[in-house]
């Protein structure tokens, strides 16, 4: 008996050992990875308004935005994602859905873009075949940081000015109870074209509040401006200071929190359990097979020791 729950337990614990390497050595390269399953809402709110074309004068009331970001499931593959972002800010007026249409005043702007990012590393990658000819080429991050994110620079894009500019590691901040690395993104005075046919300046500064285990953006604030032409002739056409609202903060962080617990479970616990369990139950199972061996060693001594006495005598 002792001899077959030796055998079981050799079995187990090299069935353990396999699985904790496995996990340790494979699970990270497999679960930290941009997941292809994204269809998400992101709202923010706060304060602004652009400039009435009749009176020249901006009038700045209470606003909404939201950022609809999808995985186009069909161009992405095992290494990249492809995104399709939709933005929409508009006037906080009556019930506001995540968009509205062109022919609604409360819409202030929408964009669409697509891009695509390194699975691995959240950075944009080459457009190649992943996206239509023509479309713009980012560079940096985008709509998230790597996993295990650093407390250093990162090179980011701006979507708006259309140029890479740097994400700065500032400080640490608690998000309702979650741990942040906090990345500061200032833009000055980048041309860009703020109406169809009409050219001016935008300048913006951002706070980033990342996850970093995740990588995921907790939450975000943005305080920017855009100006008709430039220098002292310069009108402003827009002003905006937007946050991440409440509730979205507190969706962020218990995703974030949740997909943590998980990530520790592959990468962690489970290589935990199945290196030490394994090696336990593999020294247990030794133990028990040499003892039962022993044990009939000494049995098959002791009866020729008994057939000898029973032959002598």
């Amino acid at each position: 008996m002792r001899t077959i729950l030796g055998r079981v337990l050799i079995a187990l614990g090299g069935f353990l050992l396999v699985a904790g390497l496995v996990a340790l050595v494979w699970a990270p390269g497999v679960v930290k990875k941009t997941p292809v399953d994204v269809d998400s809402v992101t709202h923010l709110s706060g304060e602004g308004g652009r400039v009435d074309t009749a009176t020249g004068q901006i009038t700045v009331g209470p606003v909404v935005a939201s950022s609809i970001t999808k995985v186009d499931t069909d161009a992405s593959d095992d290494d990249v994602a492809v995104f399709v972002s939709t933005s929409c800010l508009m006037k906080d007026e009556g019930d506001v859905p995540d968009c509205l249409d062109g022919d609604d005043d409360r819409l202030l702007s929408a964009s669409t873009s697509l891009f695509a990012t390194d699975r691995d590393t959240a950075l944009s990658v080459d457009n190649g075949s992943y996206l239509p000819e023509g479309s713009p080429q980012p560079r940096g991050l985008q709509n998230k940081w790597p996993f295990d994110a650093e407390k250093k620079d990162y090179e980011y894009w701006d979507g708006t000015a259309g140029v890479s500019v740097t994400a700065a590691y500032d400080r640490e901040q608690d998000i309702l109870g979650l741990k942040t690395y906090v990345y500061r993104v200032v833009v000055e005075d980048a041309p860009i074209e703020v109406a169809e046919g009409v050219e001016g300046t935008y300048s913006s500064t951002k706070e980033i509040y990342v996850d970093p285990v995740t990588g995921a953006i907790i939450h975000q604030t943005d305080d920017q401006e855009r100006y008709i032409g430039s220098g002292a002739e310069a009108t402003q056409a827009l002003e905006l200071q937007l946050a991440f609202t409440e509730d979205q903060q507190q969706t962020n962080v218990d995703d974030a929190e949740s997909n943590a617990t998980s990530l520790a479970l592959v990468t962690k616990w489970i290589p935990i359990i199945g290196l030490v369990g394994g090696l336990l139950a593999l020294v247990a199972g030794i133990l028990l097979v040499l003892r039962e061996g022993r044990r009939t060693d000494h049995a098959v001594a002791d009866d020729v020791y008994a057939d000898k006495t029973t032959t002598d005598a």
